[in-house]
Formats: C-alpha cells, structure tokens, sequence
C-alpha cells in the first residue's frame, strides 16, 4: 500500500550494501540550494551506521509509513554522475545478470566515487565573485577608479557559477594583475569550473571542431565493411570476421572517423590491458581528438579524471577494458569491441557480466552502430551471424603485402627437448635470428616451474589453501599459488624429509628465459608476462621496443598473443597448447582454437614471410587437424554442431549458481536446498545439474561447490531466476557461507 503524503518528495536509494533491494528516504534538511536528482551519490543512515547510496528514482510516494523513513544526510555530487539514460542502461544490466542494483551503479563509477569522496576537478581552475558580497562603497570605487577590474567582476556576475582562465581572456585578454588585486581584496575566489556548465557559445563550438581522419586506401573487402556500417542509421550489430593482420584496425579508424566528424564520441573495448598502449598509439597518430584511456593500470586519479573527460564529452575517443561499457558518454554514436572472443571480457567476480553483450545491449539503448572484431569470432557470436542477429562481415586476406604464415606441426612425442624446446624449434631459431629477423615464443605459464619437488620423498610444492601446486618463482626466491596468492619462500630442504635435493618439474617462461639466454648469449631478449611487467610503464615500453625490433627473441604468456603488430616476426613458437584439447571445460577446444590462430598471427605482418611452429603431443587430435588444415571457419561449424546435438550454448542459455564456505559440506548442503527450491518451479524444458565440487574444489581455503541451471531460451531462464533468486535469499545459511549467480558463465571454476 503506498502512503502519499501532500507535500511529500521520497527518495529511492540504491545503498551500497549486500542487499538486492532498493529504499526509500526523506531528503536531506536543510535541503540546500542543489536539487536532488536520480544519478547523484547519498550519504544515507543504515542500519547502525552509515552508507555511501546512489538516488535512482525521486517520487510523491511510499509503500512505507512516512515516520519510519530515515533522512538523507549528505548529498555528495553537485550533479548526476550518471543520466538517466545511464542509469536504465546499469540497472538493466543488473537485473539481467540478477546482481543488486547498487552492486551494479557503484561498479559503473570510479574507484574513488565508491566511496564517500568529493569529484576530483579536471578541468582549468577559473575564477568566481566571493561568497561574501562587497560593500556597495567597495563597487562604487572600483567602477570609479579601475576599469579593468569592474569589467571582470560584470562578467563573473554575469557567471555565477565562474568562468575558466582561458574564458576570461577571451573576453578581456590578459588580466592577470586585475584578477590578483580583486583577489587580493576579497571580492573574487578560485574555483573550478563545473564540466557540464559551458562558458560561451565561443567554448561550445569549438568543442564540437574535429579534425579529419588521415584518408587511407582500403582495400575491397575493408571498403565494404566501412560502407556496411556507414550506411546504417540507428542500431545495427556487426560482426567483423577478419583473420589476423587484415586490417581490422585500418576499419575501425575510418569509421571512428566518420562518427567523429558528426559530433558524435566513440567507445572502444579491449580485453587486455595490454592492447591499449599499441591501440592508443595508432589512434593518436591518426586522430587529433582528446582521448580518455579507462583501464585498471591507471592511479585511482588518472581513472577518475579520465572518466570525468568522458562523462562530460570532452573526450571524444574512450578506450578502455570492460568496465569502460558503462562510461557515461552523452555524445555516443559508435561502439567498437576489439577482440570479441576474449574471456577477459566477461567480468568473473562481483558483479559478474560480459562487457561484449552490454555493448550490444547498449547500442540498442543508445540506436548506435556496434562493430565486434576479432580473427577468431566466438561461437555464440558466429551463431547469432547465422540467425541474422549480427550481420557478418568478412575481411578473408591480409593487408599489403603481408602473407598468410605457414603452421607446421613438430611432434614432440618421445624427442629430447631442451627445457622444453624442441631441437627442430631451436634450429629454425638460430636461422631467423642469423638472417636478422625476430623470433616470438609463447608458453601461457609464467614462473620458473610449475612445481618443485623432492626427488628423495617425492614431496611437491602444494597450496596449502587450495587444490594446487604452488609455482617456483626464481627470481623472486618464493613458492607462489596463482589461484589464491599466497607466497612462501622456497625452502632449503624438504619440509617432509628434509633432503636438500629438490628440484623443479616443468618449465615456466622465467626458466625458458634462462636456458635461451645460455644458447644465444648477446642476443637481445624480453620477456612479456605478468611478473616482468609490474612496474607502471614496463609493459608499454617492452611493446615499443619490441615493434621497433630492438629484441630479437619475445617469450610471453598470452599478454603477447592478442592484437600486437611487430612486423619484425617471420618465426613463432607456440611450446604447449595440449591442454586445451583435452579440457574439461566445454569450451576448451574453441579457446586452444582462438589462442594458437592469435598467436600464430603475430608472424609475418609485414612483406617478409611467416612461420608457426607448434610442438604439441597429440599432432592427430581430429580437431587440430580440422583447424590447421581448413581453418576456423571450419573448425567453428564442426564444434557448433557439436554443441547444437549436446544442446550446449549457444543452443541454450546457462546460469550457474555458485556457493562456498570454509567448512566441508556446507556449499553442496546450501545447493540440495537451492536444488529442492528450483525443481517445482522450474518447467520441464529447464535442467538442473548438480549440486557437485567445483572443478577446483578448495580455493583460499574454502570449499566450493556449484549447481547448474540450462534452459532453451533466455526467457524461461529469466523467469526461473526472478522467482528463484528471492526465495533462495530467505533460505537459513551459516554465517560464512557465500553464494552467488553467474549468468551466461563463461568457465567453471
């Protein structure tokens, strides 16, 4: 029952707590000169303290008694951080994905405006007229004796709120002295312009001026794909199906030029940090526009301040990683996502979403033009191209000059390797190396070795908190788990039984970078992975070096594999693929698939030839064979089918309910409940799976368990959730347990 009362306004708080349900409060009192409005942050009371909320709606209404309502206390934005545009957009990200509304606005901010901080300014200081008006005899002297300085306080009178420097010597020209004195007496204070306030029609126009995008050659296939996109108006999914090195970022230029040149901004999505150093680069040297980079590299500062020239549209160009999808962008006319394939583009923690389907989703809000790219399409996405969901669009050669690399297959089965490389590998090595070309090894395990052990006892190096070896770091003289972080130094003897003779098992890229610098002394050399890289800066140096051929041998994880032009390649060494044939995950096979085609691309980009050597122990394996003999595209008909008669996704929509807890039976118990729920409401067109151990049963020391819900379509599974949800969150659980959905999951973990 709603209580209205005659002059009451309510306001609907999002408040940051593990709660799904939003909450109604009074407005502050005094209530201040700033009118509350949906998309600002609250300081509200909360239970026994206090909590950072967002408004999402204000009304004349309340379902609750007007006395039991609580006050807000702060109002901490002087405008909404987010549209109301945006905030349909987040919040029905959120109900999609079934996350609280507040998990979900708070995840679209900043670091720093999750919590109860001020805006950080980023835009010139300006000048304004003191709060503390000037005595009338005050006025009346400077208007008699300094012309100069009278002019500017009309003019700040004229802009309450304050106008920029670069404004005020528009106007006045350079007013520096004036400015000082009027200080000096108290009549004027600095300030900083609010960025969605313009100070001239002047400032106005020139931010819409861009300039021309550099006019570049296409070839027929690229020249097709900007007129497809060019010429829709409205919303349209396109899917840009081009193997590697055929110019996919020569298409994206030209259309990022084209929304340019309308007054329009541009989202570009990456899933790796890593790609935007060499992205951005190329973009700046094409496009003379303000760009804001968003990515989790950058100082909670340089995000924030970069979001901030996003949200107010002086940044015409966002490029970022996939919690960029929620930037506020008033001016947006194009999306573009990189690499669409990508897991990293699915958010697997919190507020759990795929940054590739909110882009879809909200280009549709937005009646914009969506382009995902990739040489290795995602099945889901190669599908909804079949169905005429995505429109496909085909760049089959590579660009210039550039050709095709050769795969060949070395088969490592009973053949002596040198930590871990094969001798036909090394000797094709020593050949590049001698004509002056650069060589790329990939082997997706960073670290010395992935295990250490006692070759007295046979103790090994296990996590004491999870169901895994922990990873010999030399250079750091440490034992690391890469699933929960914990650090132990390396031990000097066995802890079992004490022998000094322990040994690493396996090779990881640090022990690979040993061994190559012993056989090619002097032979400059980076390593590209997630330890050598730490320090702010590294990554993007080691890159440029890299595309100025500066090393002559690249060892990396798949930080090297994705999207990077080093022309200098002619030869690529993938050391280990073989566990994604043979993986328990469904999707195994299409990831291997994806991997080894965009490692494979990194060789010969430029007029010299390429070369791809892949050691594996299963050269038979049905599917690598389909791949390296006819392609993707065959390859990705023969794994649909195989999903369509599994009735795997994309031929059925999964969410994947998820608990755990400290204690053993306590995640499987909460899901029999979960399961005992689920079954009556669910139709008979809806499986459930499970409950059972997750496929790392124990992580960070707790005990993992989850239970599987498919369905045909996405509606029924919609509905099952909305009635599920609910009445699990009024199911009894101990204190420690914790659970959560994943809808449209992408891995088990």
């Amino acid at each position: 029952m709603k209580t209205t009362d005659a002059n009451g306004t309510y306001i609907q708080v999002a408040v940051a707590a593990p709660v799904a349900e939003l909450f109604d409060y009074l407005p502050p009192y005094p209530a201040g000169d700033i009118a509350i409005l949906p998309g600002m942050r609250v300081l509200v009371p909360f239970g026994r303290g206090r909590r950072i909320g967002m408004v999402t709606a204000i009304s004349t209404t309340t379902s609750l008694a007007v006395d039991r309502l609580k006050r807000i206390e702060t109002l901490l934005d002087p405008y909404p951080l987010l549209s109301a545009e945006d905030l349909r957009f987040v919040l029905w990200a959120a109900s999609y994905y079934r996350s609280s509304p507040a998990e979900a606005l708070f995840s679209a901010l900043p670091a720093r405006l999750r919590r109860p901080e001020a805006l950080l300014h980023n835009a010139p200081p300006g000048w304004r007229v003191a709060a503390v008006p000037a005595a009338y005899e005050q006025r009346q002297h400077i208007q008699q004796r300094a012309p100069r300085q009278a002019a500017i306080l009309a003019l700040l009178d004229a802009h309450p709120k304050g106008m920029n420097d670069a404004a005020l010597r528009q106007h006045l020209g350079n007013c520096g002295a004036a400015l000082r004195a009027l200080a000096e007496k108290g009549l004027i204070e600095r300030c900083h312009i609010d960025n969605h306030s313009t100070n001239t029609a002047a400032e106005s126009s020139a931010d819409k001026s861009y300039p021309s995008i550099q006019s570049l050659e296409l070839n027929p296939d690229q020249q097709a794909a900007v007129c497809a996109v060019r010429e829709t108006t409205g919303f349209g999914c396109f899917l840009l199906d081009g193997v590697t090195g055929s110019g996919k970022t020569e298409v994206y230029l030209r259309l990022i030029g084209d929304a340019l040149r309308l007054g329009q901004q541009v989202l570009v999505l990456v899933p790796e940090i890593g790609l935007t150093p060499q992205l951005y680069d190329r973009f700046a040297q094409r496009i003379d526009v303000p760009m804001a980079v968003l990515h989790s590299s950058l100082s909670k500062r340089e995000r924030e301040l970069a979001w901030q020239q996003a949200s107010s549209g002086r940044a015409r160009l966002a490029l970022g990683t996939r919690s960029a999808v929620f930037t506020p962008l008033p001016d947006l006319g194009l999306i573009i996502v990189d690499e669409e394939h990508d897991l990293s583009l699915k958010q697997q923690e919190g507020f759990r979403y795929s940054a590739r389907d909110l882009a879809v989703r909200r280009a549709q809000v937005t009646a914009c033009p969506v382009l995902l790219g990739s040489a290795t399409p995602s099945l889901e996405s190669l599908h909804n191209a079949r169905l005429g969901r995505y429109r496909p669009l085909r760049l089959p050669q590579r660009a210039g000059a550039a050709i095709a690399p050769r795969i060949l297959i070395a088969d490592i089965r009973s053949q002596p390797l040198e930590t871990g490389l094969c001798h036909a590998l090394l000797t094709r090595m020593e050949q590049e190396i001698s004509a002056g070309n650069q060589v790329l090894l990939f082997l997706n395990r960073r670290g010395f070795s992935p295990v250490l052990t006692c070759h007295d006892c046979g103790w090994i190096s296990e996590c004491q908190q999870c169901d895994a070896r922990m990873t010999l770091h030399l250079e750091r003289d440490q034992l690391l788990c890469h699933h929960c972080g914990l650090m132990l130094v390396r031990p000097a003897r066995c802890p079992y039984c004490e022998s000094p003779d322990l040994r690493p098992l396996g090779q990881g890229t640090e022990r690979v970078e040993d061994s190559l610098r012993q056989r090619f002394p002097g032979i400059p050399l980076a390593r590209i992975d997630r330890d050598s890289t730490r320090r702010k800066g590294e990554l993007e140096r080691l890159l440029a070096a890299a595309e100025r051929a500066e090393f002559r041998i690249l060892l990396g994880t798949q930080m090297l594999a994705k999207g990077h032009h080093f022309p200098g390649i002619t030869l690529v060494g993938i050391l280990d693929l073989d566990q994604g044939l043979y993986g328990s995950d469904f999707r195994a096979t299409e990831r291997m698939a994806q991997l080894l085609l965009q490692v494979a691309g990194r060789a010969g980009r430029a007029e010299r030839a390429g070369t791809v050597l892949l050691q594996t122990r299963h050269p038979r394996h049905p599917l690598l064979t389909r791949l390296l003999h006819d392609g993707y595209g065959a390859f990705a008909d023969d794994a649909l089918a195989e999903r369509a008669e599994a009735r795997l996704p994309p031929f059925s929509h999964q969410a994947l309910l998820r608990a755990d807890s400290p204690k053993p039976e306590e995640a499987l118990s909460f899901l029999r409940q979960a399961l005992a729920t689920a079954q009556p409401l669910a139709p008979p067109s809806v499986e459930l799976w499970g409950p059972a151990p997750a496929q790392m049963e124990r992580r960070a020391g707790r005990i993992r368990a989850q239970l599987l819900l498919q369905a045909p379509d996405r509606g029924t599974l919609q509905r099952l959730l909305g009635t599920l949800l609910p009445r699990l969150r009024t199911l009894p659980t101990p204190r420690h347990l914790r659970w959560s959905i994943d809808v449209d999951p992408q891995e088990s973990l």
